[in-house]
C-alpha cells in the first residue's frame, strides 16, 4: 500500500495532481464565497469551512467509488439520438443549476443596489440554504476533480493526498478571496460572470461538446487581470488632488 512512496514518479505525479487540483478548484472558491457573501458576518467563516469541507468529502468518497463512477458513462436514455449518461446527466443539471444560481445573483446583487437607495434592507440568505446549494454545486464541480485524478493517477492514497491537500490550501485561500471579492462589486459580477462560463462549459461537456479548459482559464485570467487593471486606475483617480501653492505668472509681475 506505501510502496509509491519510495516512487520519485509518484511524487512528481502528486504535486502535479495537487497543483491541478487547485487550478480546477478556483471556480468552486469563487462560488462558495459569493454564496457566503450572503451570510452574516458571525456565520461566514464557519460556512466557508463546511462548504470545502463537503467539498473534499464529495470527492474522497467518488474517489473512492471508482467502480460507480465507471457506470457513471452507461447510457441512461436518448435525445435526438444523442445517449445521455449518468455523468452527462448530472453535467446538465449542474450546468443548468450553475446557469441560474449565477443569473439570480446578478440580478439580486443589482436590484440590491437599488434596495438600499430606497432605504430597505438587504437580502439575507438561510444558512442551511447556502449549505445546500454549496452541496449541490460541489458535487458537479468533484466530478470534473475527480475525473482528472483518476486520467493522471492510478494510486488511490496518492490521488486522496492531493485532494486533501488542495482543499487545505483552498481553505486557506477562500477567506482572503471572498473578503476581496465582497470589497469590489465589479470583481464580483466578472465571478458570476465566469461562473455563466463555467455552467455554459458543463452543460457542452454534458452534451459531448467538449470545450478546452485552457482557452477558459485564460479567458478568466485575461478578464481578471484587466479588471486589476481598471481598480488601480480608478484608485489613482480617486486620489485627492494637490494644488500648487505658487501662483501662475511671469517673473517679475
Amino acid at each position: 500500500m506505501f510502496e509509491w512512496i519510495y516512487s520519485p514518479e509518484a511524487w512528481i505525479a502528486l504535486v502535479t495532481l495537487t497543483s491541478l487540483e487547485i487550478v480546477l478548484g478556483i471556480d468552486n472558491i469563487i462560488f462558495i464565497s459569493i454564496l457566503v457573501g450572503r451570510l452574516p458576518e458571525h456565520q461566514r467563516d464557519s460556512a466557508r469551512i463546511i462548504g470545502l469541507s463537503l467539498a473534499m468529502v464529495t470527492r474522497v468518497l467518488l474517489l473512492l467509488s471508482l467502480a460507480w463512477m465507471m457506470r457513471l458513462t452507461e447510457p441512461l436514455f436518448t435525445i435526438l439520438e444523442h445517449e445521455i449518461s449518468g455523468r452527462d446527466l448530472i453535467l446538465i443539471l449542474g450546468g443548468l443549476f450553475l446557469l441560474w444560481k449565477s443569473a439570480q445573483e446578478i440580478w439580486e446583487s443589482v436590484e440590491g443596489e437599488e434596495d438600499t437607495e430606497s432605504g430597505k434592507p438587504a437580502a439575507v440568505a438561510s444558512y442551511g440554504m447556502v449549505l445546500v446549494q454549496i452541496a449541490i454545486i460541489d458535487i458537479v464541480f468533484s466530478l470534473d476533480s475527480v475525473i482528472t485524478a483518476v486520467g493522471m493517477v492510478d494510486i488511490i492514497p496518492v490521488m486522496v493526498i492531493a485532494i486533501v491537500i488542495a482543499v487545505a490550501i483552498m481553505m486557506l485561500a477562500a477567506k482572503p478571496i471572498g473578503e476581496f471579492v465582497d470589497r469590489h462589486p465589479s470583481i464580483k459580477m466578472l465571478a458570476l460572470s465566469f461562473l455563466i462560463l463555467v455552467g455554459v462549459v458543463l452543460l457542452g461537456e454534458g452534451l459531448d461538446l467538449h470545450v478546452p479548459k485552457g482557452y477558459v482559464y485564460f479567458a478568466m485570467a485575461f478578464a481578471f487581470g484587466v479588471e486589476i487593471i481598471n481598480i488601480r486606475m480608478r484608485k489613482k483617480r480617486a486620489e485627492p488632488v494637490h494644488l500648487h501653492k505658487t501662483m501662475p505668472g511671469k517673473p517679475g509681475e
